[in-house]
């Protein structure tokens, strides 16, 4: 066990074929293209990779496939985490013995399991792998979250090293990093206020949007942890703003974040194929949006 990597790591999406199979090769050439625009690390076969849609073979398959390509190139942390501890040891695993550098794990979900049960599937976790454990803190998805203090005890005990903060709120960020001090990599975990995670004292950035707009992610990044620079960020988020306030829909969920991704990467001349039933294809009138929205960013992207 390390260092959890800091800095910009998109989670990046997994591309499907008409239908519905892996398309490796497309993949693999998006991978790279994200690494090409300043990606310090990636996360694969995640929330924003369809793992919700995977078989266990799937998922074993796809991670490898993108772990062999990136070559050590930038650490790599393959979603892992489920329900059950033991599919989420197996996966972990599996990640290990392909040279993921690390894991991210989100919390037992569905069920929403007390808080002793939460950290014994950690604790399991923590026996079975030797590499890097970023806790996915999503109360959205899971129904629950973890607190900074109950986190702190986590990392006291060396369960976790790393945490995706999924709140969306860059308050949690400062109160993680209060607690928990340099012994936790800290990575906002969201779309909407990565620029107050950053002069939070976020470590980093892990979500969907750097997986779309890698180097605007880079550069955000770069403005507000090297430059330091206040007003340039500010400047430069507000060029985003538009499309941020459109795809976040959480009254509706309609349009998908998702199948808003996956239009946005083929415009940017991926073969993404579509999100994997049940969901599906943008209808016309919100693909005009979205090219008008990207029309507006122009050279950020």
């Amino acid at each position: 066990m390390g260092t959890v990597g800091k800095g910009v790591m998109p989670a990046v999406m997994t591309m499907w074929n008409a239908d519905e199979s892996y398309n490796e090769k497309e993949t693999l050439r998006y991978v790279q293209w994200v690494l090409d625009k300043g990606a310090h690390s990636i996360s694969c076969v995640g929330s924003t990779g369809d793992n919700i849609s995977m078989s266990t073979r799937e998922q074993k398959y796809i991670m490898e496939s993108i772990i062999k390509s990136v070559d050590h190139k930038v650490p790599v942390y393959p979603g892992t985490g489920r329900y059950s501890t033991a599919q989420t040891i197996e996966l972990s695993q599996y990640a290990q013995k392909c040279g993921a550098e690390g894991v991210l794990v989100i919390m037992p979900y569905y069920l929403q399991p007390h808080k002793r049960a939460v950290v014994n599937h950690f604790r399991k976790l923590r026996e079975a792998i030797d590499i890097d454990i970023i806790l996915y803190n999503n109360p959205r998805f899971c129904g629950y979250e973890m607190t900074p203090v109950e986190i702190k005890a986590m990392v006291d005990e060396g369960l976790i090293n790393g945490i995706k903060a999924a709140h969306g709120d860059a308050n949690r960020i400062h109160e993680l990093k209060y607690h928990c001090g340099d012994k936790l990599t800290v990575m906002y975990g969201h779309d909407y206020a990565p620029m107050e995670g950053f002069f939070a004292k976020a470590d980093g950035w892990l979500s969907g949007m750097p997986a779309i707009f890698p180097k605007f992610a880079r550069t955000l990044f770069d403005i507000c942890t090297i430059e330091k620079d206040i007003d340039k960020a500010n400047e430069y988020w507000t060029r985003i703003q538009p499309f941020v306030d459109y795809f976040i829909t959480y009254n509706t969920n309609d349009p998908h974040w998702h199948e808003v991704f996956k239009y946005v990467l083929k415009c940017q001349g991926f073969d993404a194929g579509l999100p994997r039933m049940p969901l599906g294809d943008l209808l016309p009138e919100e693909k005009k949006k979205v090219d008008a929205l990207l029309a507006d960013m122009g050279d950020i992207l």
